[in-house]
């Protein structure tokens, strides 16, 4: 509530007693406003301006509990102090249930004009408190969505910045007559695209702290498996992954984990332009998530020495450990799966 005077809106159709309850409130530093029906009454809270509502439950027509029925759902409703002449329990507990502040029983003796004030003062000092909340947690909104919108900038210059070095180690492959080299500013290149889809995916995402992961590696591939066919590779790549969040920086770990996977198996599982294919699957059981990389080429269990530098399977069971989990790989009777498990 702004720092004014509270302004005080009385609704009840006796004009000798609006004019003590006037006089009460005045004295006592409130504003005070009165109509003499349910409908003027609901006309002026629906203009604004109005802190406490003192609502008689007798009214030419219908019953203050009818306007109170009313006020559910308005926005920044004011607070409400019932007042009624009538002794019945279950008037007071109807208008409690409806909403209202307090309540006060209605009798034409000096304690009645005391009560009220305390219940007044009470519903100012609460609707105080209630608004403070609400603009709290209205900056705190603006905030987030700011701080969001931000990020949403970040990721979005970061993911531009990402491909652009991309593009700079795929000039620079192209430059190399040295195969060996060639490859392996290829595969550089394709672990920085893999990192830059994470950061393409957040900024057009409404939740910049987690991934679809779906979304993601289906685009991971698509990229991986347009490079393989660029270089004269004819193998496919078929998914089958569960609609799953994951957080930002594990997301991006699994993409160069994926990333390094299924180009060890574009690499070695098949011979040059056999059109074999690599399944990528990804679930969660009850306590750990499973990603499997799968092919139907020459197999390879995961002993032995490596074939190429062993860079990749030194980076994948690095990055395996960093989301507390491990790779292990099973020869198939036709082919390899490379099985990665970490916990939810």
């Amino acid at each position: 509530m702004p720092n004014r005077t509270p302004n005080i809106l009385y609704v009840d159709d006796d004009p000798g007693l609006a004019r003590l309850v006037q006089k009460a409130l005045e004295r006592h530093g409130h504003t005070f406003e009165h109509v003499t029906s349910g409908e003027a009454g609901l006309q002026r809270i629906a203009e604004g301006g109005v802190d406490v509502v003192v609502l008689d439950h007798y009214l030419p027509t219908g019953t203050g509990l009818d306007v109170l029925a009313q006020l559910i759902g308005l926005p920044d409703k004011p607070a409400v102090v019932y007042v009624t002449g009538s002794v019945e329990t279950a008037v007071a507990i109807a208008a409690l249930k409806a909403g209202a502040t307090d309540y006060v029983h209605k009798t034409v003796d000096e304690d009645f004009l005391h009560l009220l004030i305390s219940a007044v003062d009470h519903a100012v000092a609460l609707m105080s408190l209630n608004r403070a909340k609400m603009q709290a947690e209205r900056d705190m909104r603006d905030a987030r969505e700011r701080a969001e919108m931000l990020l949403g900038e970040v990721n979005h210059r970061v993911a531009n910045s990402l491909a652009m070095v991309a593009s700079l180690v795929g000039l620079q492959a192209n430059a190399i007559a040295n195969e060996e080299a060639k490859g392996a500013l290829r595969e550089t290149q394709a672990r920085i695209q893999a990192i830059a889809g994470v950061h393409r995916h957040l900024y057009t995402s409404d939740d910049v702290r987690m991934v679809q992961l779906d979304e993601y590696l289906r685009s991971l591939a698509a990229e991986l498996e347009t490079t393989m066919r660029a270089s004269g590779g004819a193998t496919q790549i078929s998914l089958s992954i569960a609609p799953l969040n994951l957080p930002t920086e594990k997301a991006a770990t699994l993409g160069v984990i994926v990333t390094e996977l299924v180009t060890n198996a574009l690499k070695y599982a098949y011979a040059p332009s056999y059109p074999g294919e690599v399944r990528i699957a990804m679930q969660a059981g009850d306590s750990e998530y499973a990603l499997t990389v799968e092919d139907d080429g020459v197999g390879y269990d995961g002993t032995g020495a490596p074939q190429g530098t062993g860079l990749g399977s030194r980076l994948v069971k690095a990055m395996a450990a960093g989301l507390g989990g491990k790779v292990a790989y099973d020869r198939l009777p036709q082919g390899t799966r490379a099985t990665l498990s970490f916990p939810l």
